[in-house]
């Protein structure tokens, strides 16, 4: 009998037990934290898996399938032109504009392809965080000098992150180089306006199902807590049922209230190119789901359909269960905007207070490790400027929580790696806080 193993189990047991009899049911934190996991995972499941994720592992399942292996590293491999690499994988992450969980089955995917670890990793930072509707958000609500140094600061981590991994890993960069040197040039079976048409449906699809409207909503409420009054409240329409509506305000916090208590309400999204493509968003993605089922009916036989259906449902396998899993873990120790996890918000409040150094690490990896939706950074940084949070922790928390959250952690740790993803992350909380130091001198 291997004692050592059996002390190891029979400890994971005694820690397991010890959990469990000292679990704190009934503390109404602790109650609250767990309601608050639970409503996370539940707006993370029907808000990104059906429009976000599904589309992203078919793209990546595509990638897999029918993109050559020569093309990816012709592009993005370890041998690639530097300036066309970086360029390419910083600019079509931009083009995507995705959340930090959503990139990831496309980075999984040019990754496992041969994508040099440099590009690949300019990619998976540039996608969340290279986002130029949540710029624009930022400098209209936040100011301009942020919305600037975010879209600099952005930018430049992307390039900077992806040189950093590839040199870090440069030996074995290039020996993974020379192995794949030596594999056979793959046949073309489709030209590659078809392959180009194809992504460019699906990439589409993505895009416009998650079309968000621009514009401020404001609505004003007849109240009555002793006597009529009214208030302004303004943010984003969250939902508008037939008995309440909600609305996430610009200091972050969800309101709730009765349309028996609704004076009116105004709506005043721009009229602009943007506002045109959300209100025939629909149409868009409808007309683009006849054109793909026209080509996978004309262009690709049945094998090829299984294989690209296998590699998505592998993909899906791999990376769902650790999002919905981490999702669940960061509603807990942080809660939903505007709410609290088993963290109080205030510790959180105090810690990013000034432009001290503390303060900029703190806003870094608290951003890195909690969960924000495209765009919903913006009204959270309101509401902790409000309270008291400096211009340099800002900023860190703006280059590093769009890009980082704990369940992207986990999944990219699946895809390349433990040692990787910690270099990976330190690189970006580093580089957030030196930012958010510097930042906080100059315009603090």
């Amino acid at each position: 009998m291997d004692f050592k193993s059996e002390w190891k189990k029979l400890s994971l047991i005694a820690a397991v037990f010890l959990a469990c009899f000292f679990l704190p049911i009934g503390a109404a934190r602790f109650d609250n934290a767990i309601t608050e996991s639970l409503h996370l995972v539940k707006w993370y499941a029907r808000e990104h898996v059906l429009l976000c994720l599904i589309p992203a592992f078919f793209i990546a399942g595509a990638i897999s399938v029918f993109v050559s292996q020569a093309s990816v590293m012709k592009y993005l491999g370890a041998r690639a032109n530097k300036v066309l690499a970086y360029g390419v994988a910083s600019v079509s992450g931009s083009i995507l504009a995705v959340c930090s969980c959503t990139v990831l089955p496309l980075f999984a995917g040019i990754y496992k392809m041969g994508a040099g670890l440099g590009p690949a990793t300019a990619f998976l930072y540039s996608g969340p965080a290279i986002n130029v509707l949540a710029i624009i958000l930022t400098a209209r609500i936040l100011g301009l000098e942020l919305g600037i140094a975010r879209a600099v600061g952005a930018i430049v981590f992307s390039i900077v992150i992806g040189l950093s991994m590839h040199l870090i890993y440069r030996k074995e960069e290039i020996d993974k180089n020379k192995a794949q040197m030596a594999m056979p040039e793959p046949q073309v079976g489709r030209p590659l306006w078809k392959n180009a048409i194809y992504f460019a449906s699906m990439v589409g699809i993505l895009v416009f199902a998650n079309w968000a409207r621009s514009g401020d909503v404001r609505a004003v409420f007849l109240c009555c807590p002793g006597g009529l009054s009214m208030y302004k409240v303004e943010g984003t329409l969250l939902n508008s049922g037939t008995e309440e509506i909600k609305i996430l305000d610009t200091k972050g916090q969800t309101i709730s209230v009765s349309r028996d208590l609704l004076q009116g309400m105004e709506d005043t999204p721009k009229k602009n190119l943007y506002e045109k493509i959300y209100r025939s968003k629909w149409i868009l993605v409808f007309a683009l789901l006849a054109a793909f089922g026209v080509m996978l009916y004309m262009w690709f036989t049945k094998n090829e359909i299984f294989e690209w259906f296998t590699a998505s449902w592998e993909y899906a396998k791999q990376i769902l269960p650790l999002l919905l899993f981490g999702v669940l873990i960061a509603g807990f120790l942080l809660g939903r905007p505007g709410r609290e996890g088993i963290i109080p918000a205030e510790w959180i409040n105090q810690a990013v207070g000034g432009n001290s150094i503390r303060a900029n690490l703190f806003a870094s990896v608290a951003g890195a490790f909690m969960y924000f939706a495209t765009l919903t950074e913006v009204p959270i940084l309101q509401g902790l400027i409000g309270a008291g949070m400096g211009k340099g922790p800002a900023l860190a928390l703006l280059l590093a929580g769009p890009a980082l959250s704990l369940p992207n952690m986990l999944v990219i740790r699946s895809v390349m790696g433990t040692q990787k993803t910690v270099v990976f992350v330190t690189l970006v909380i580093v580089m957030a806080t030196i930012s958010g130091i510097l930042f906080g001198a100059f315009w603090g």
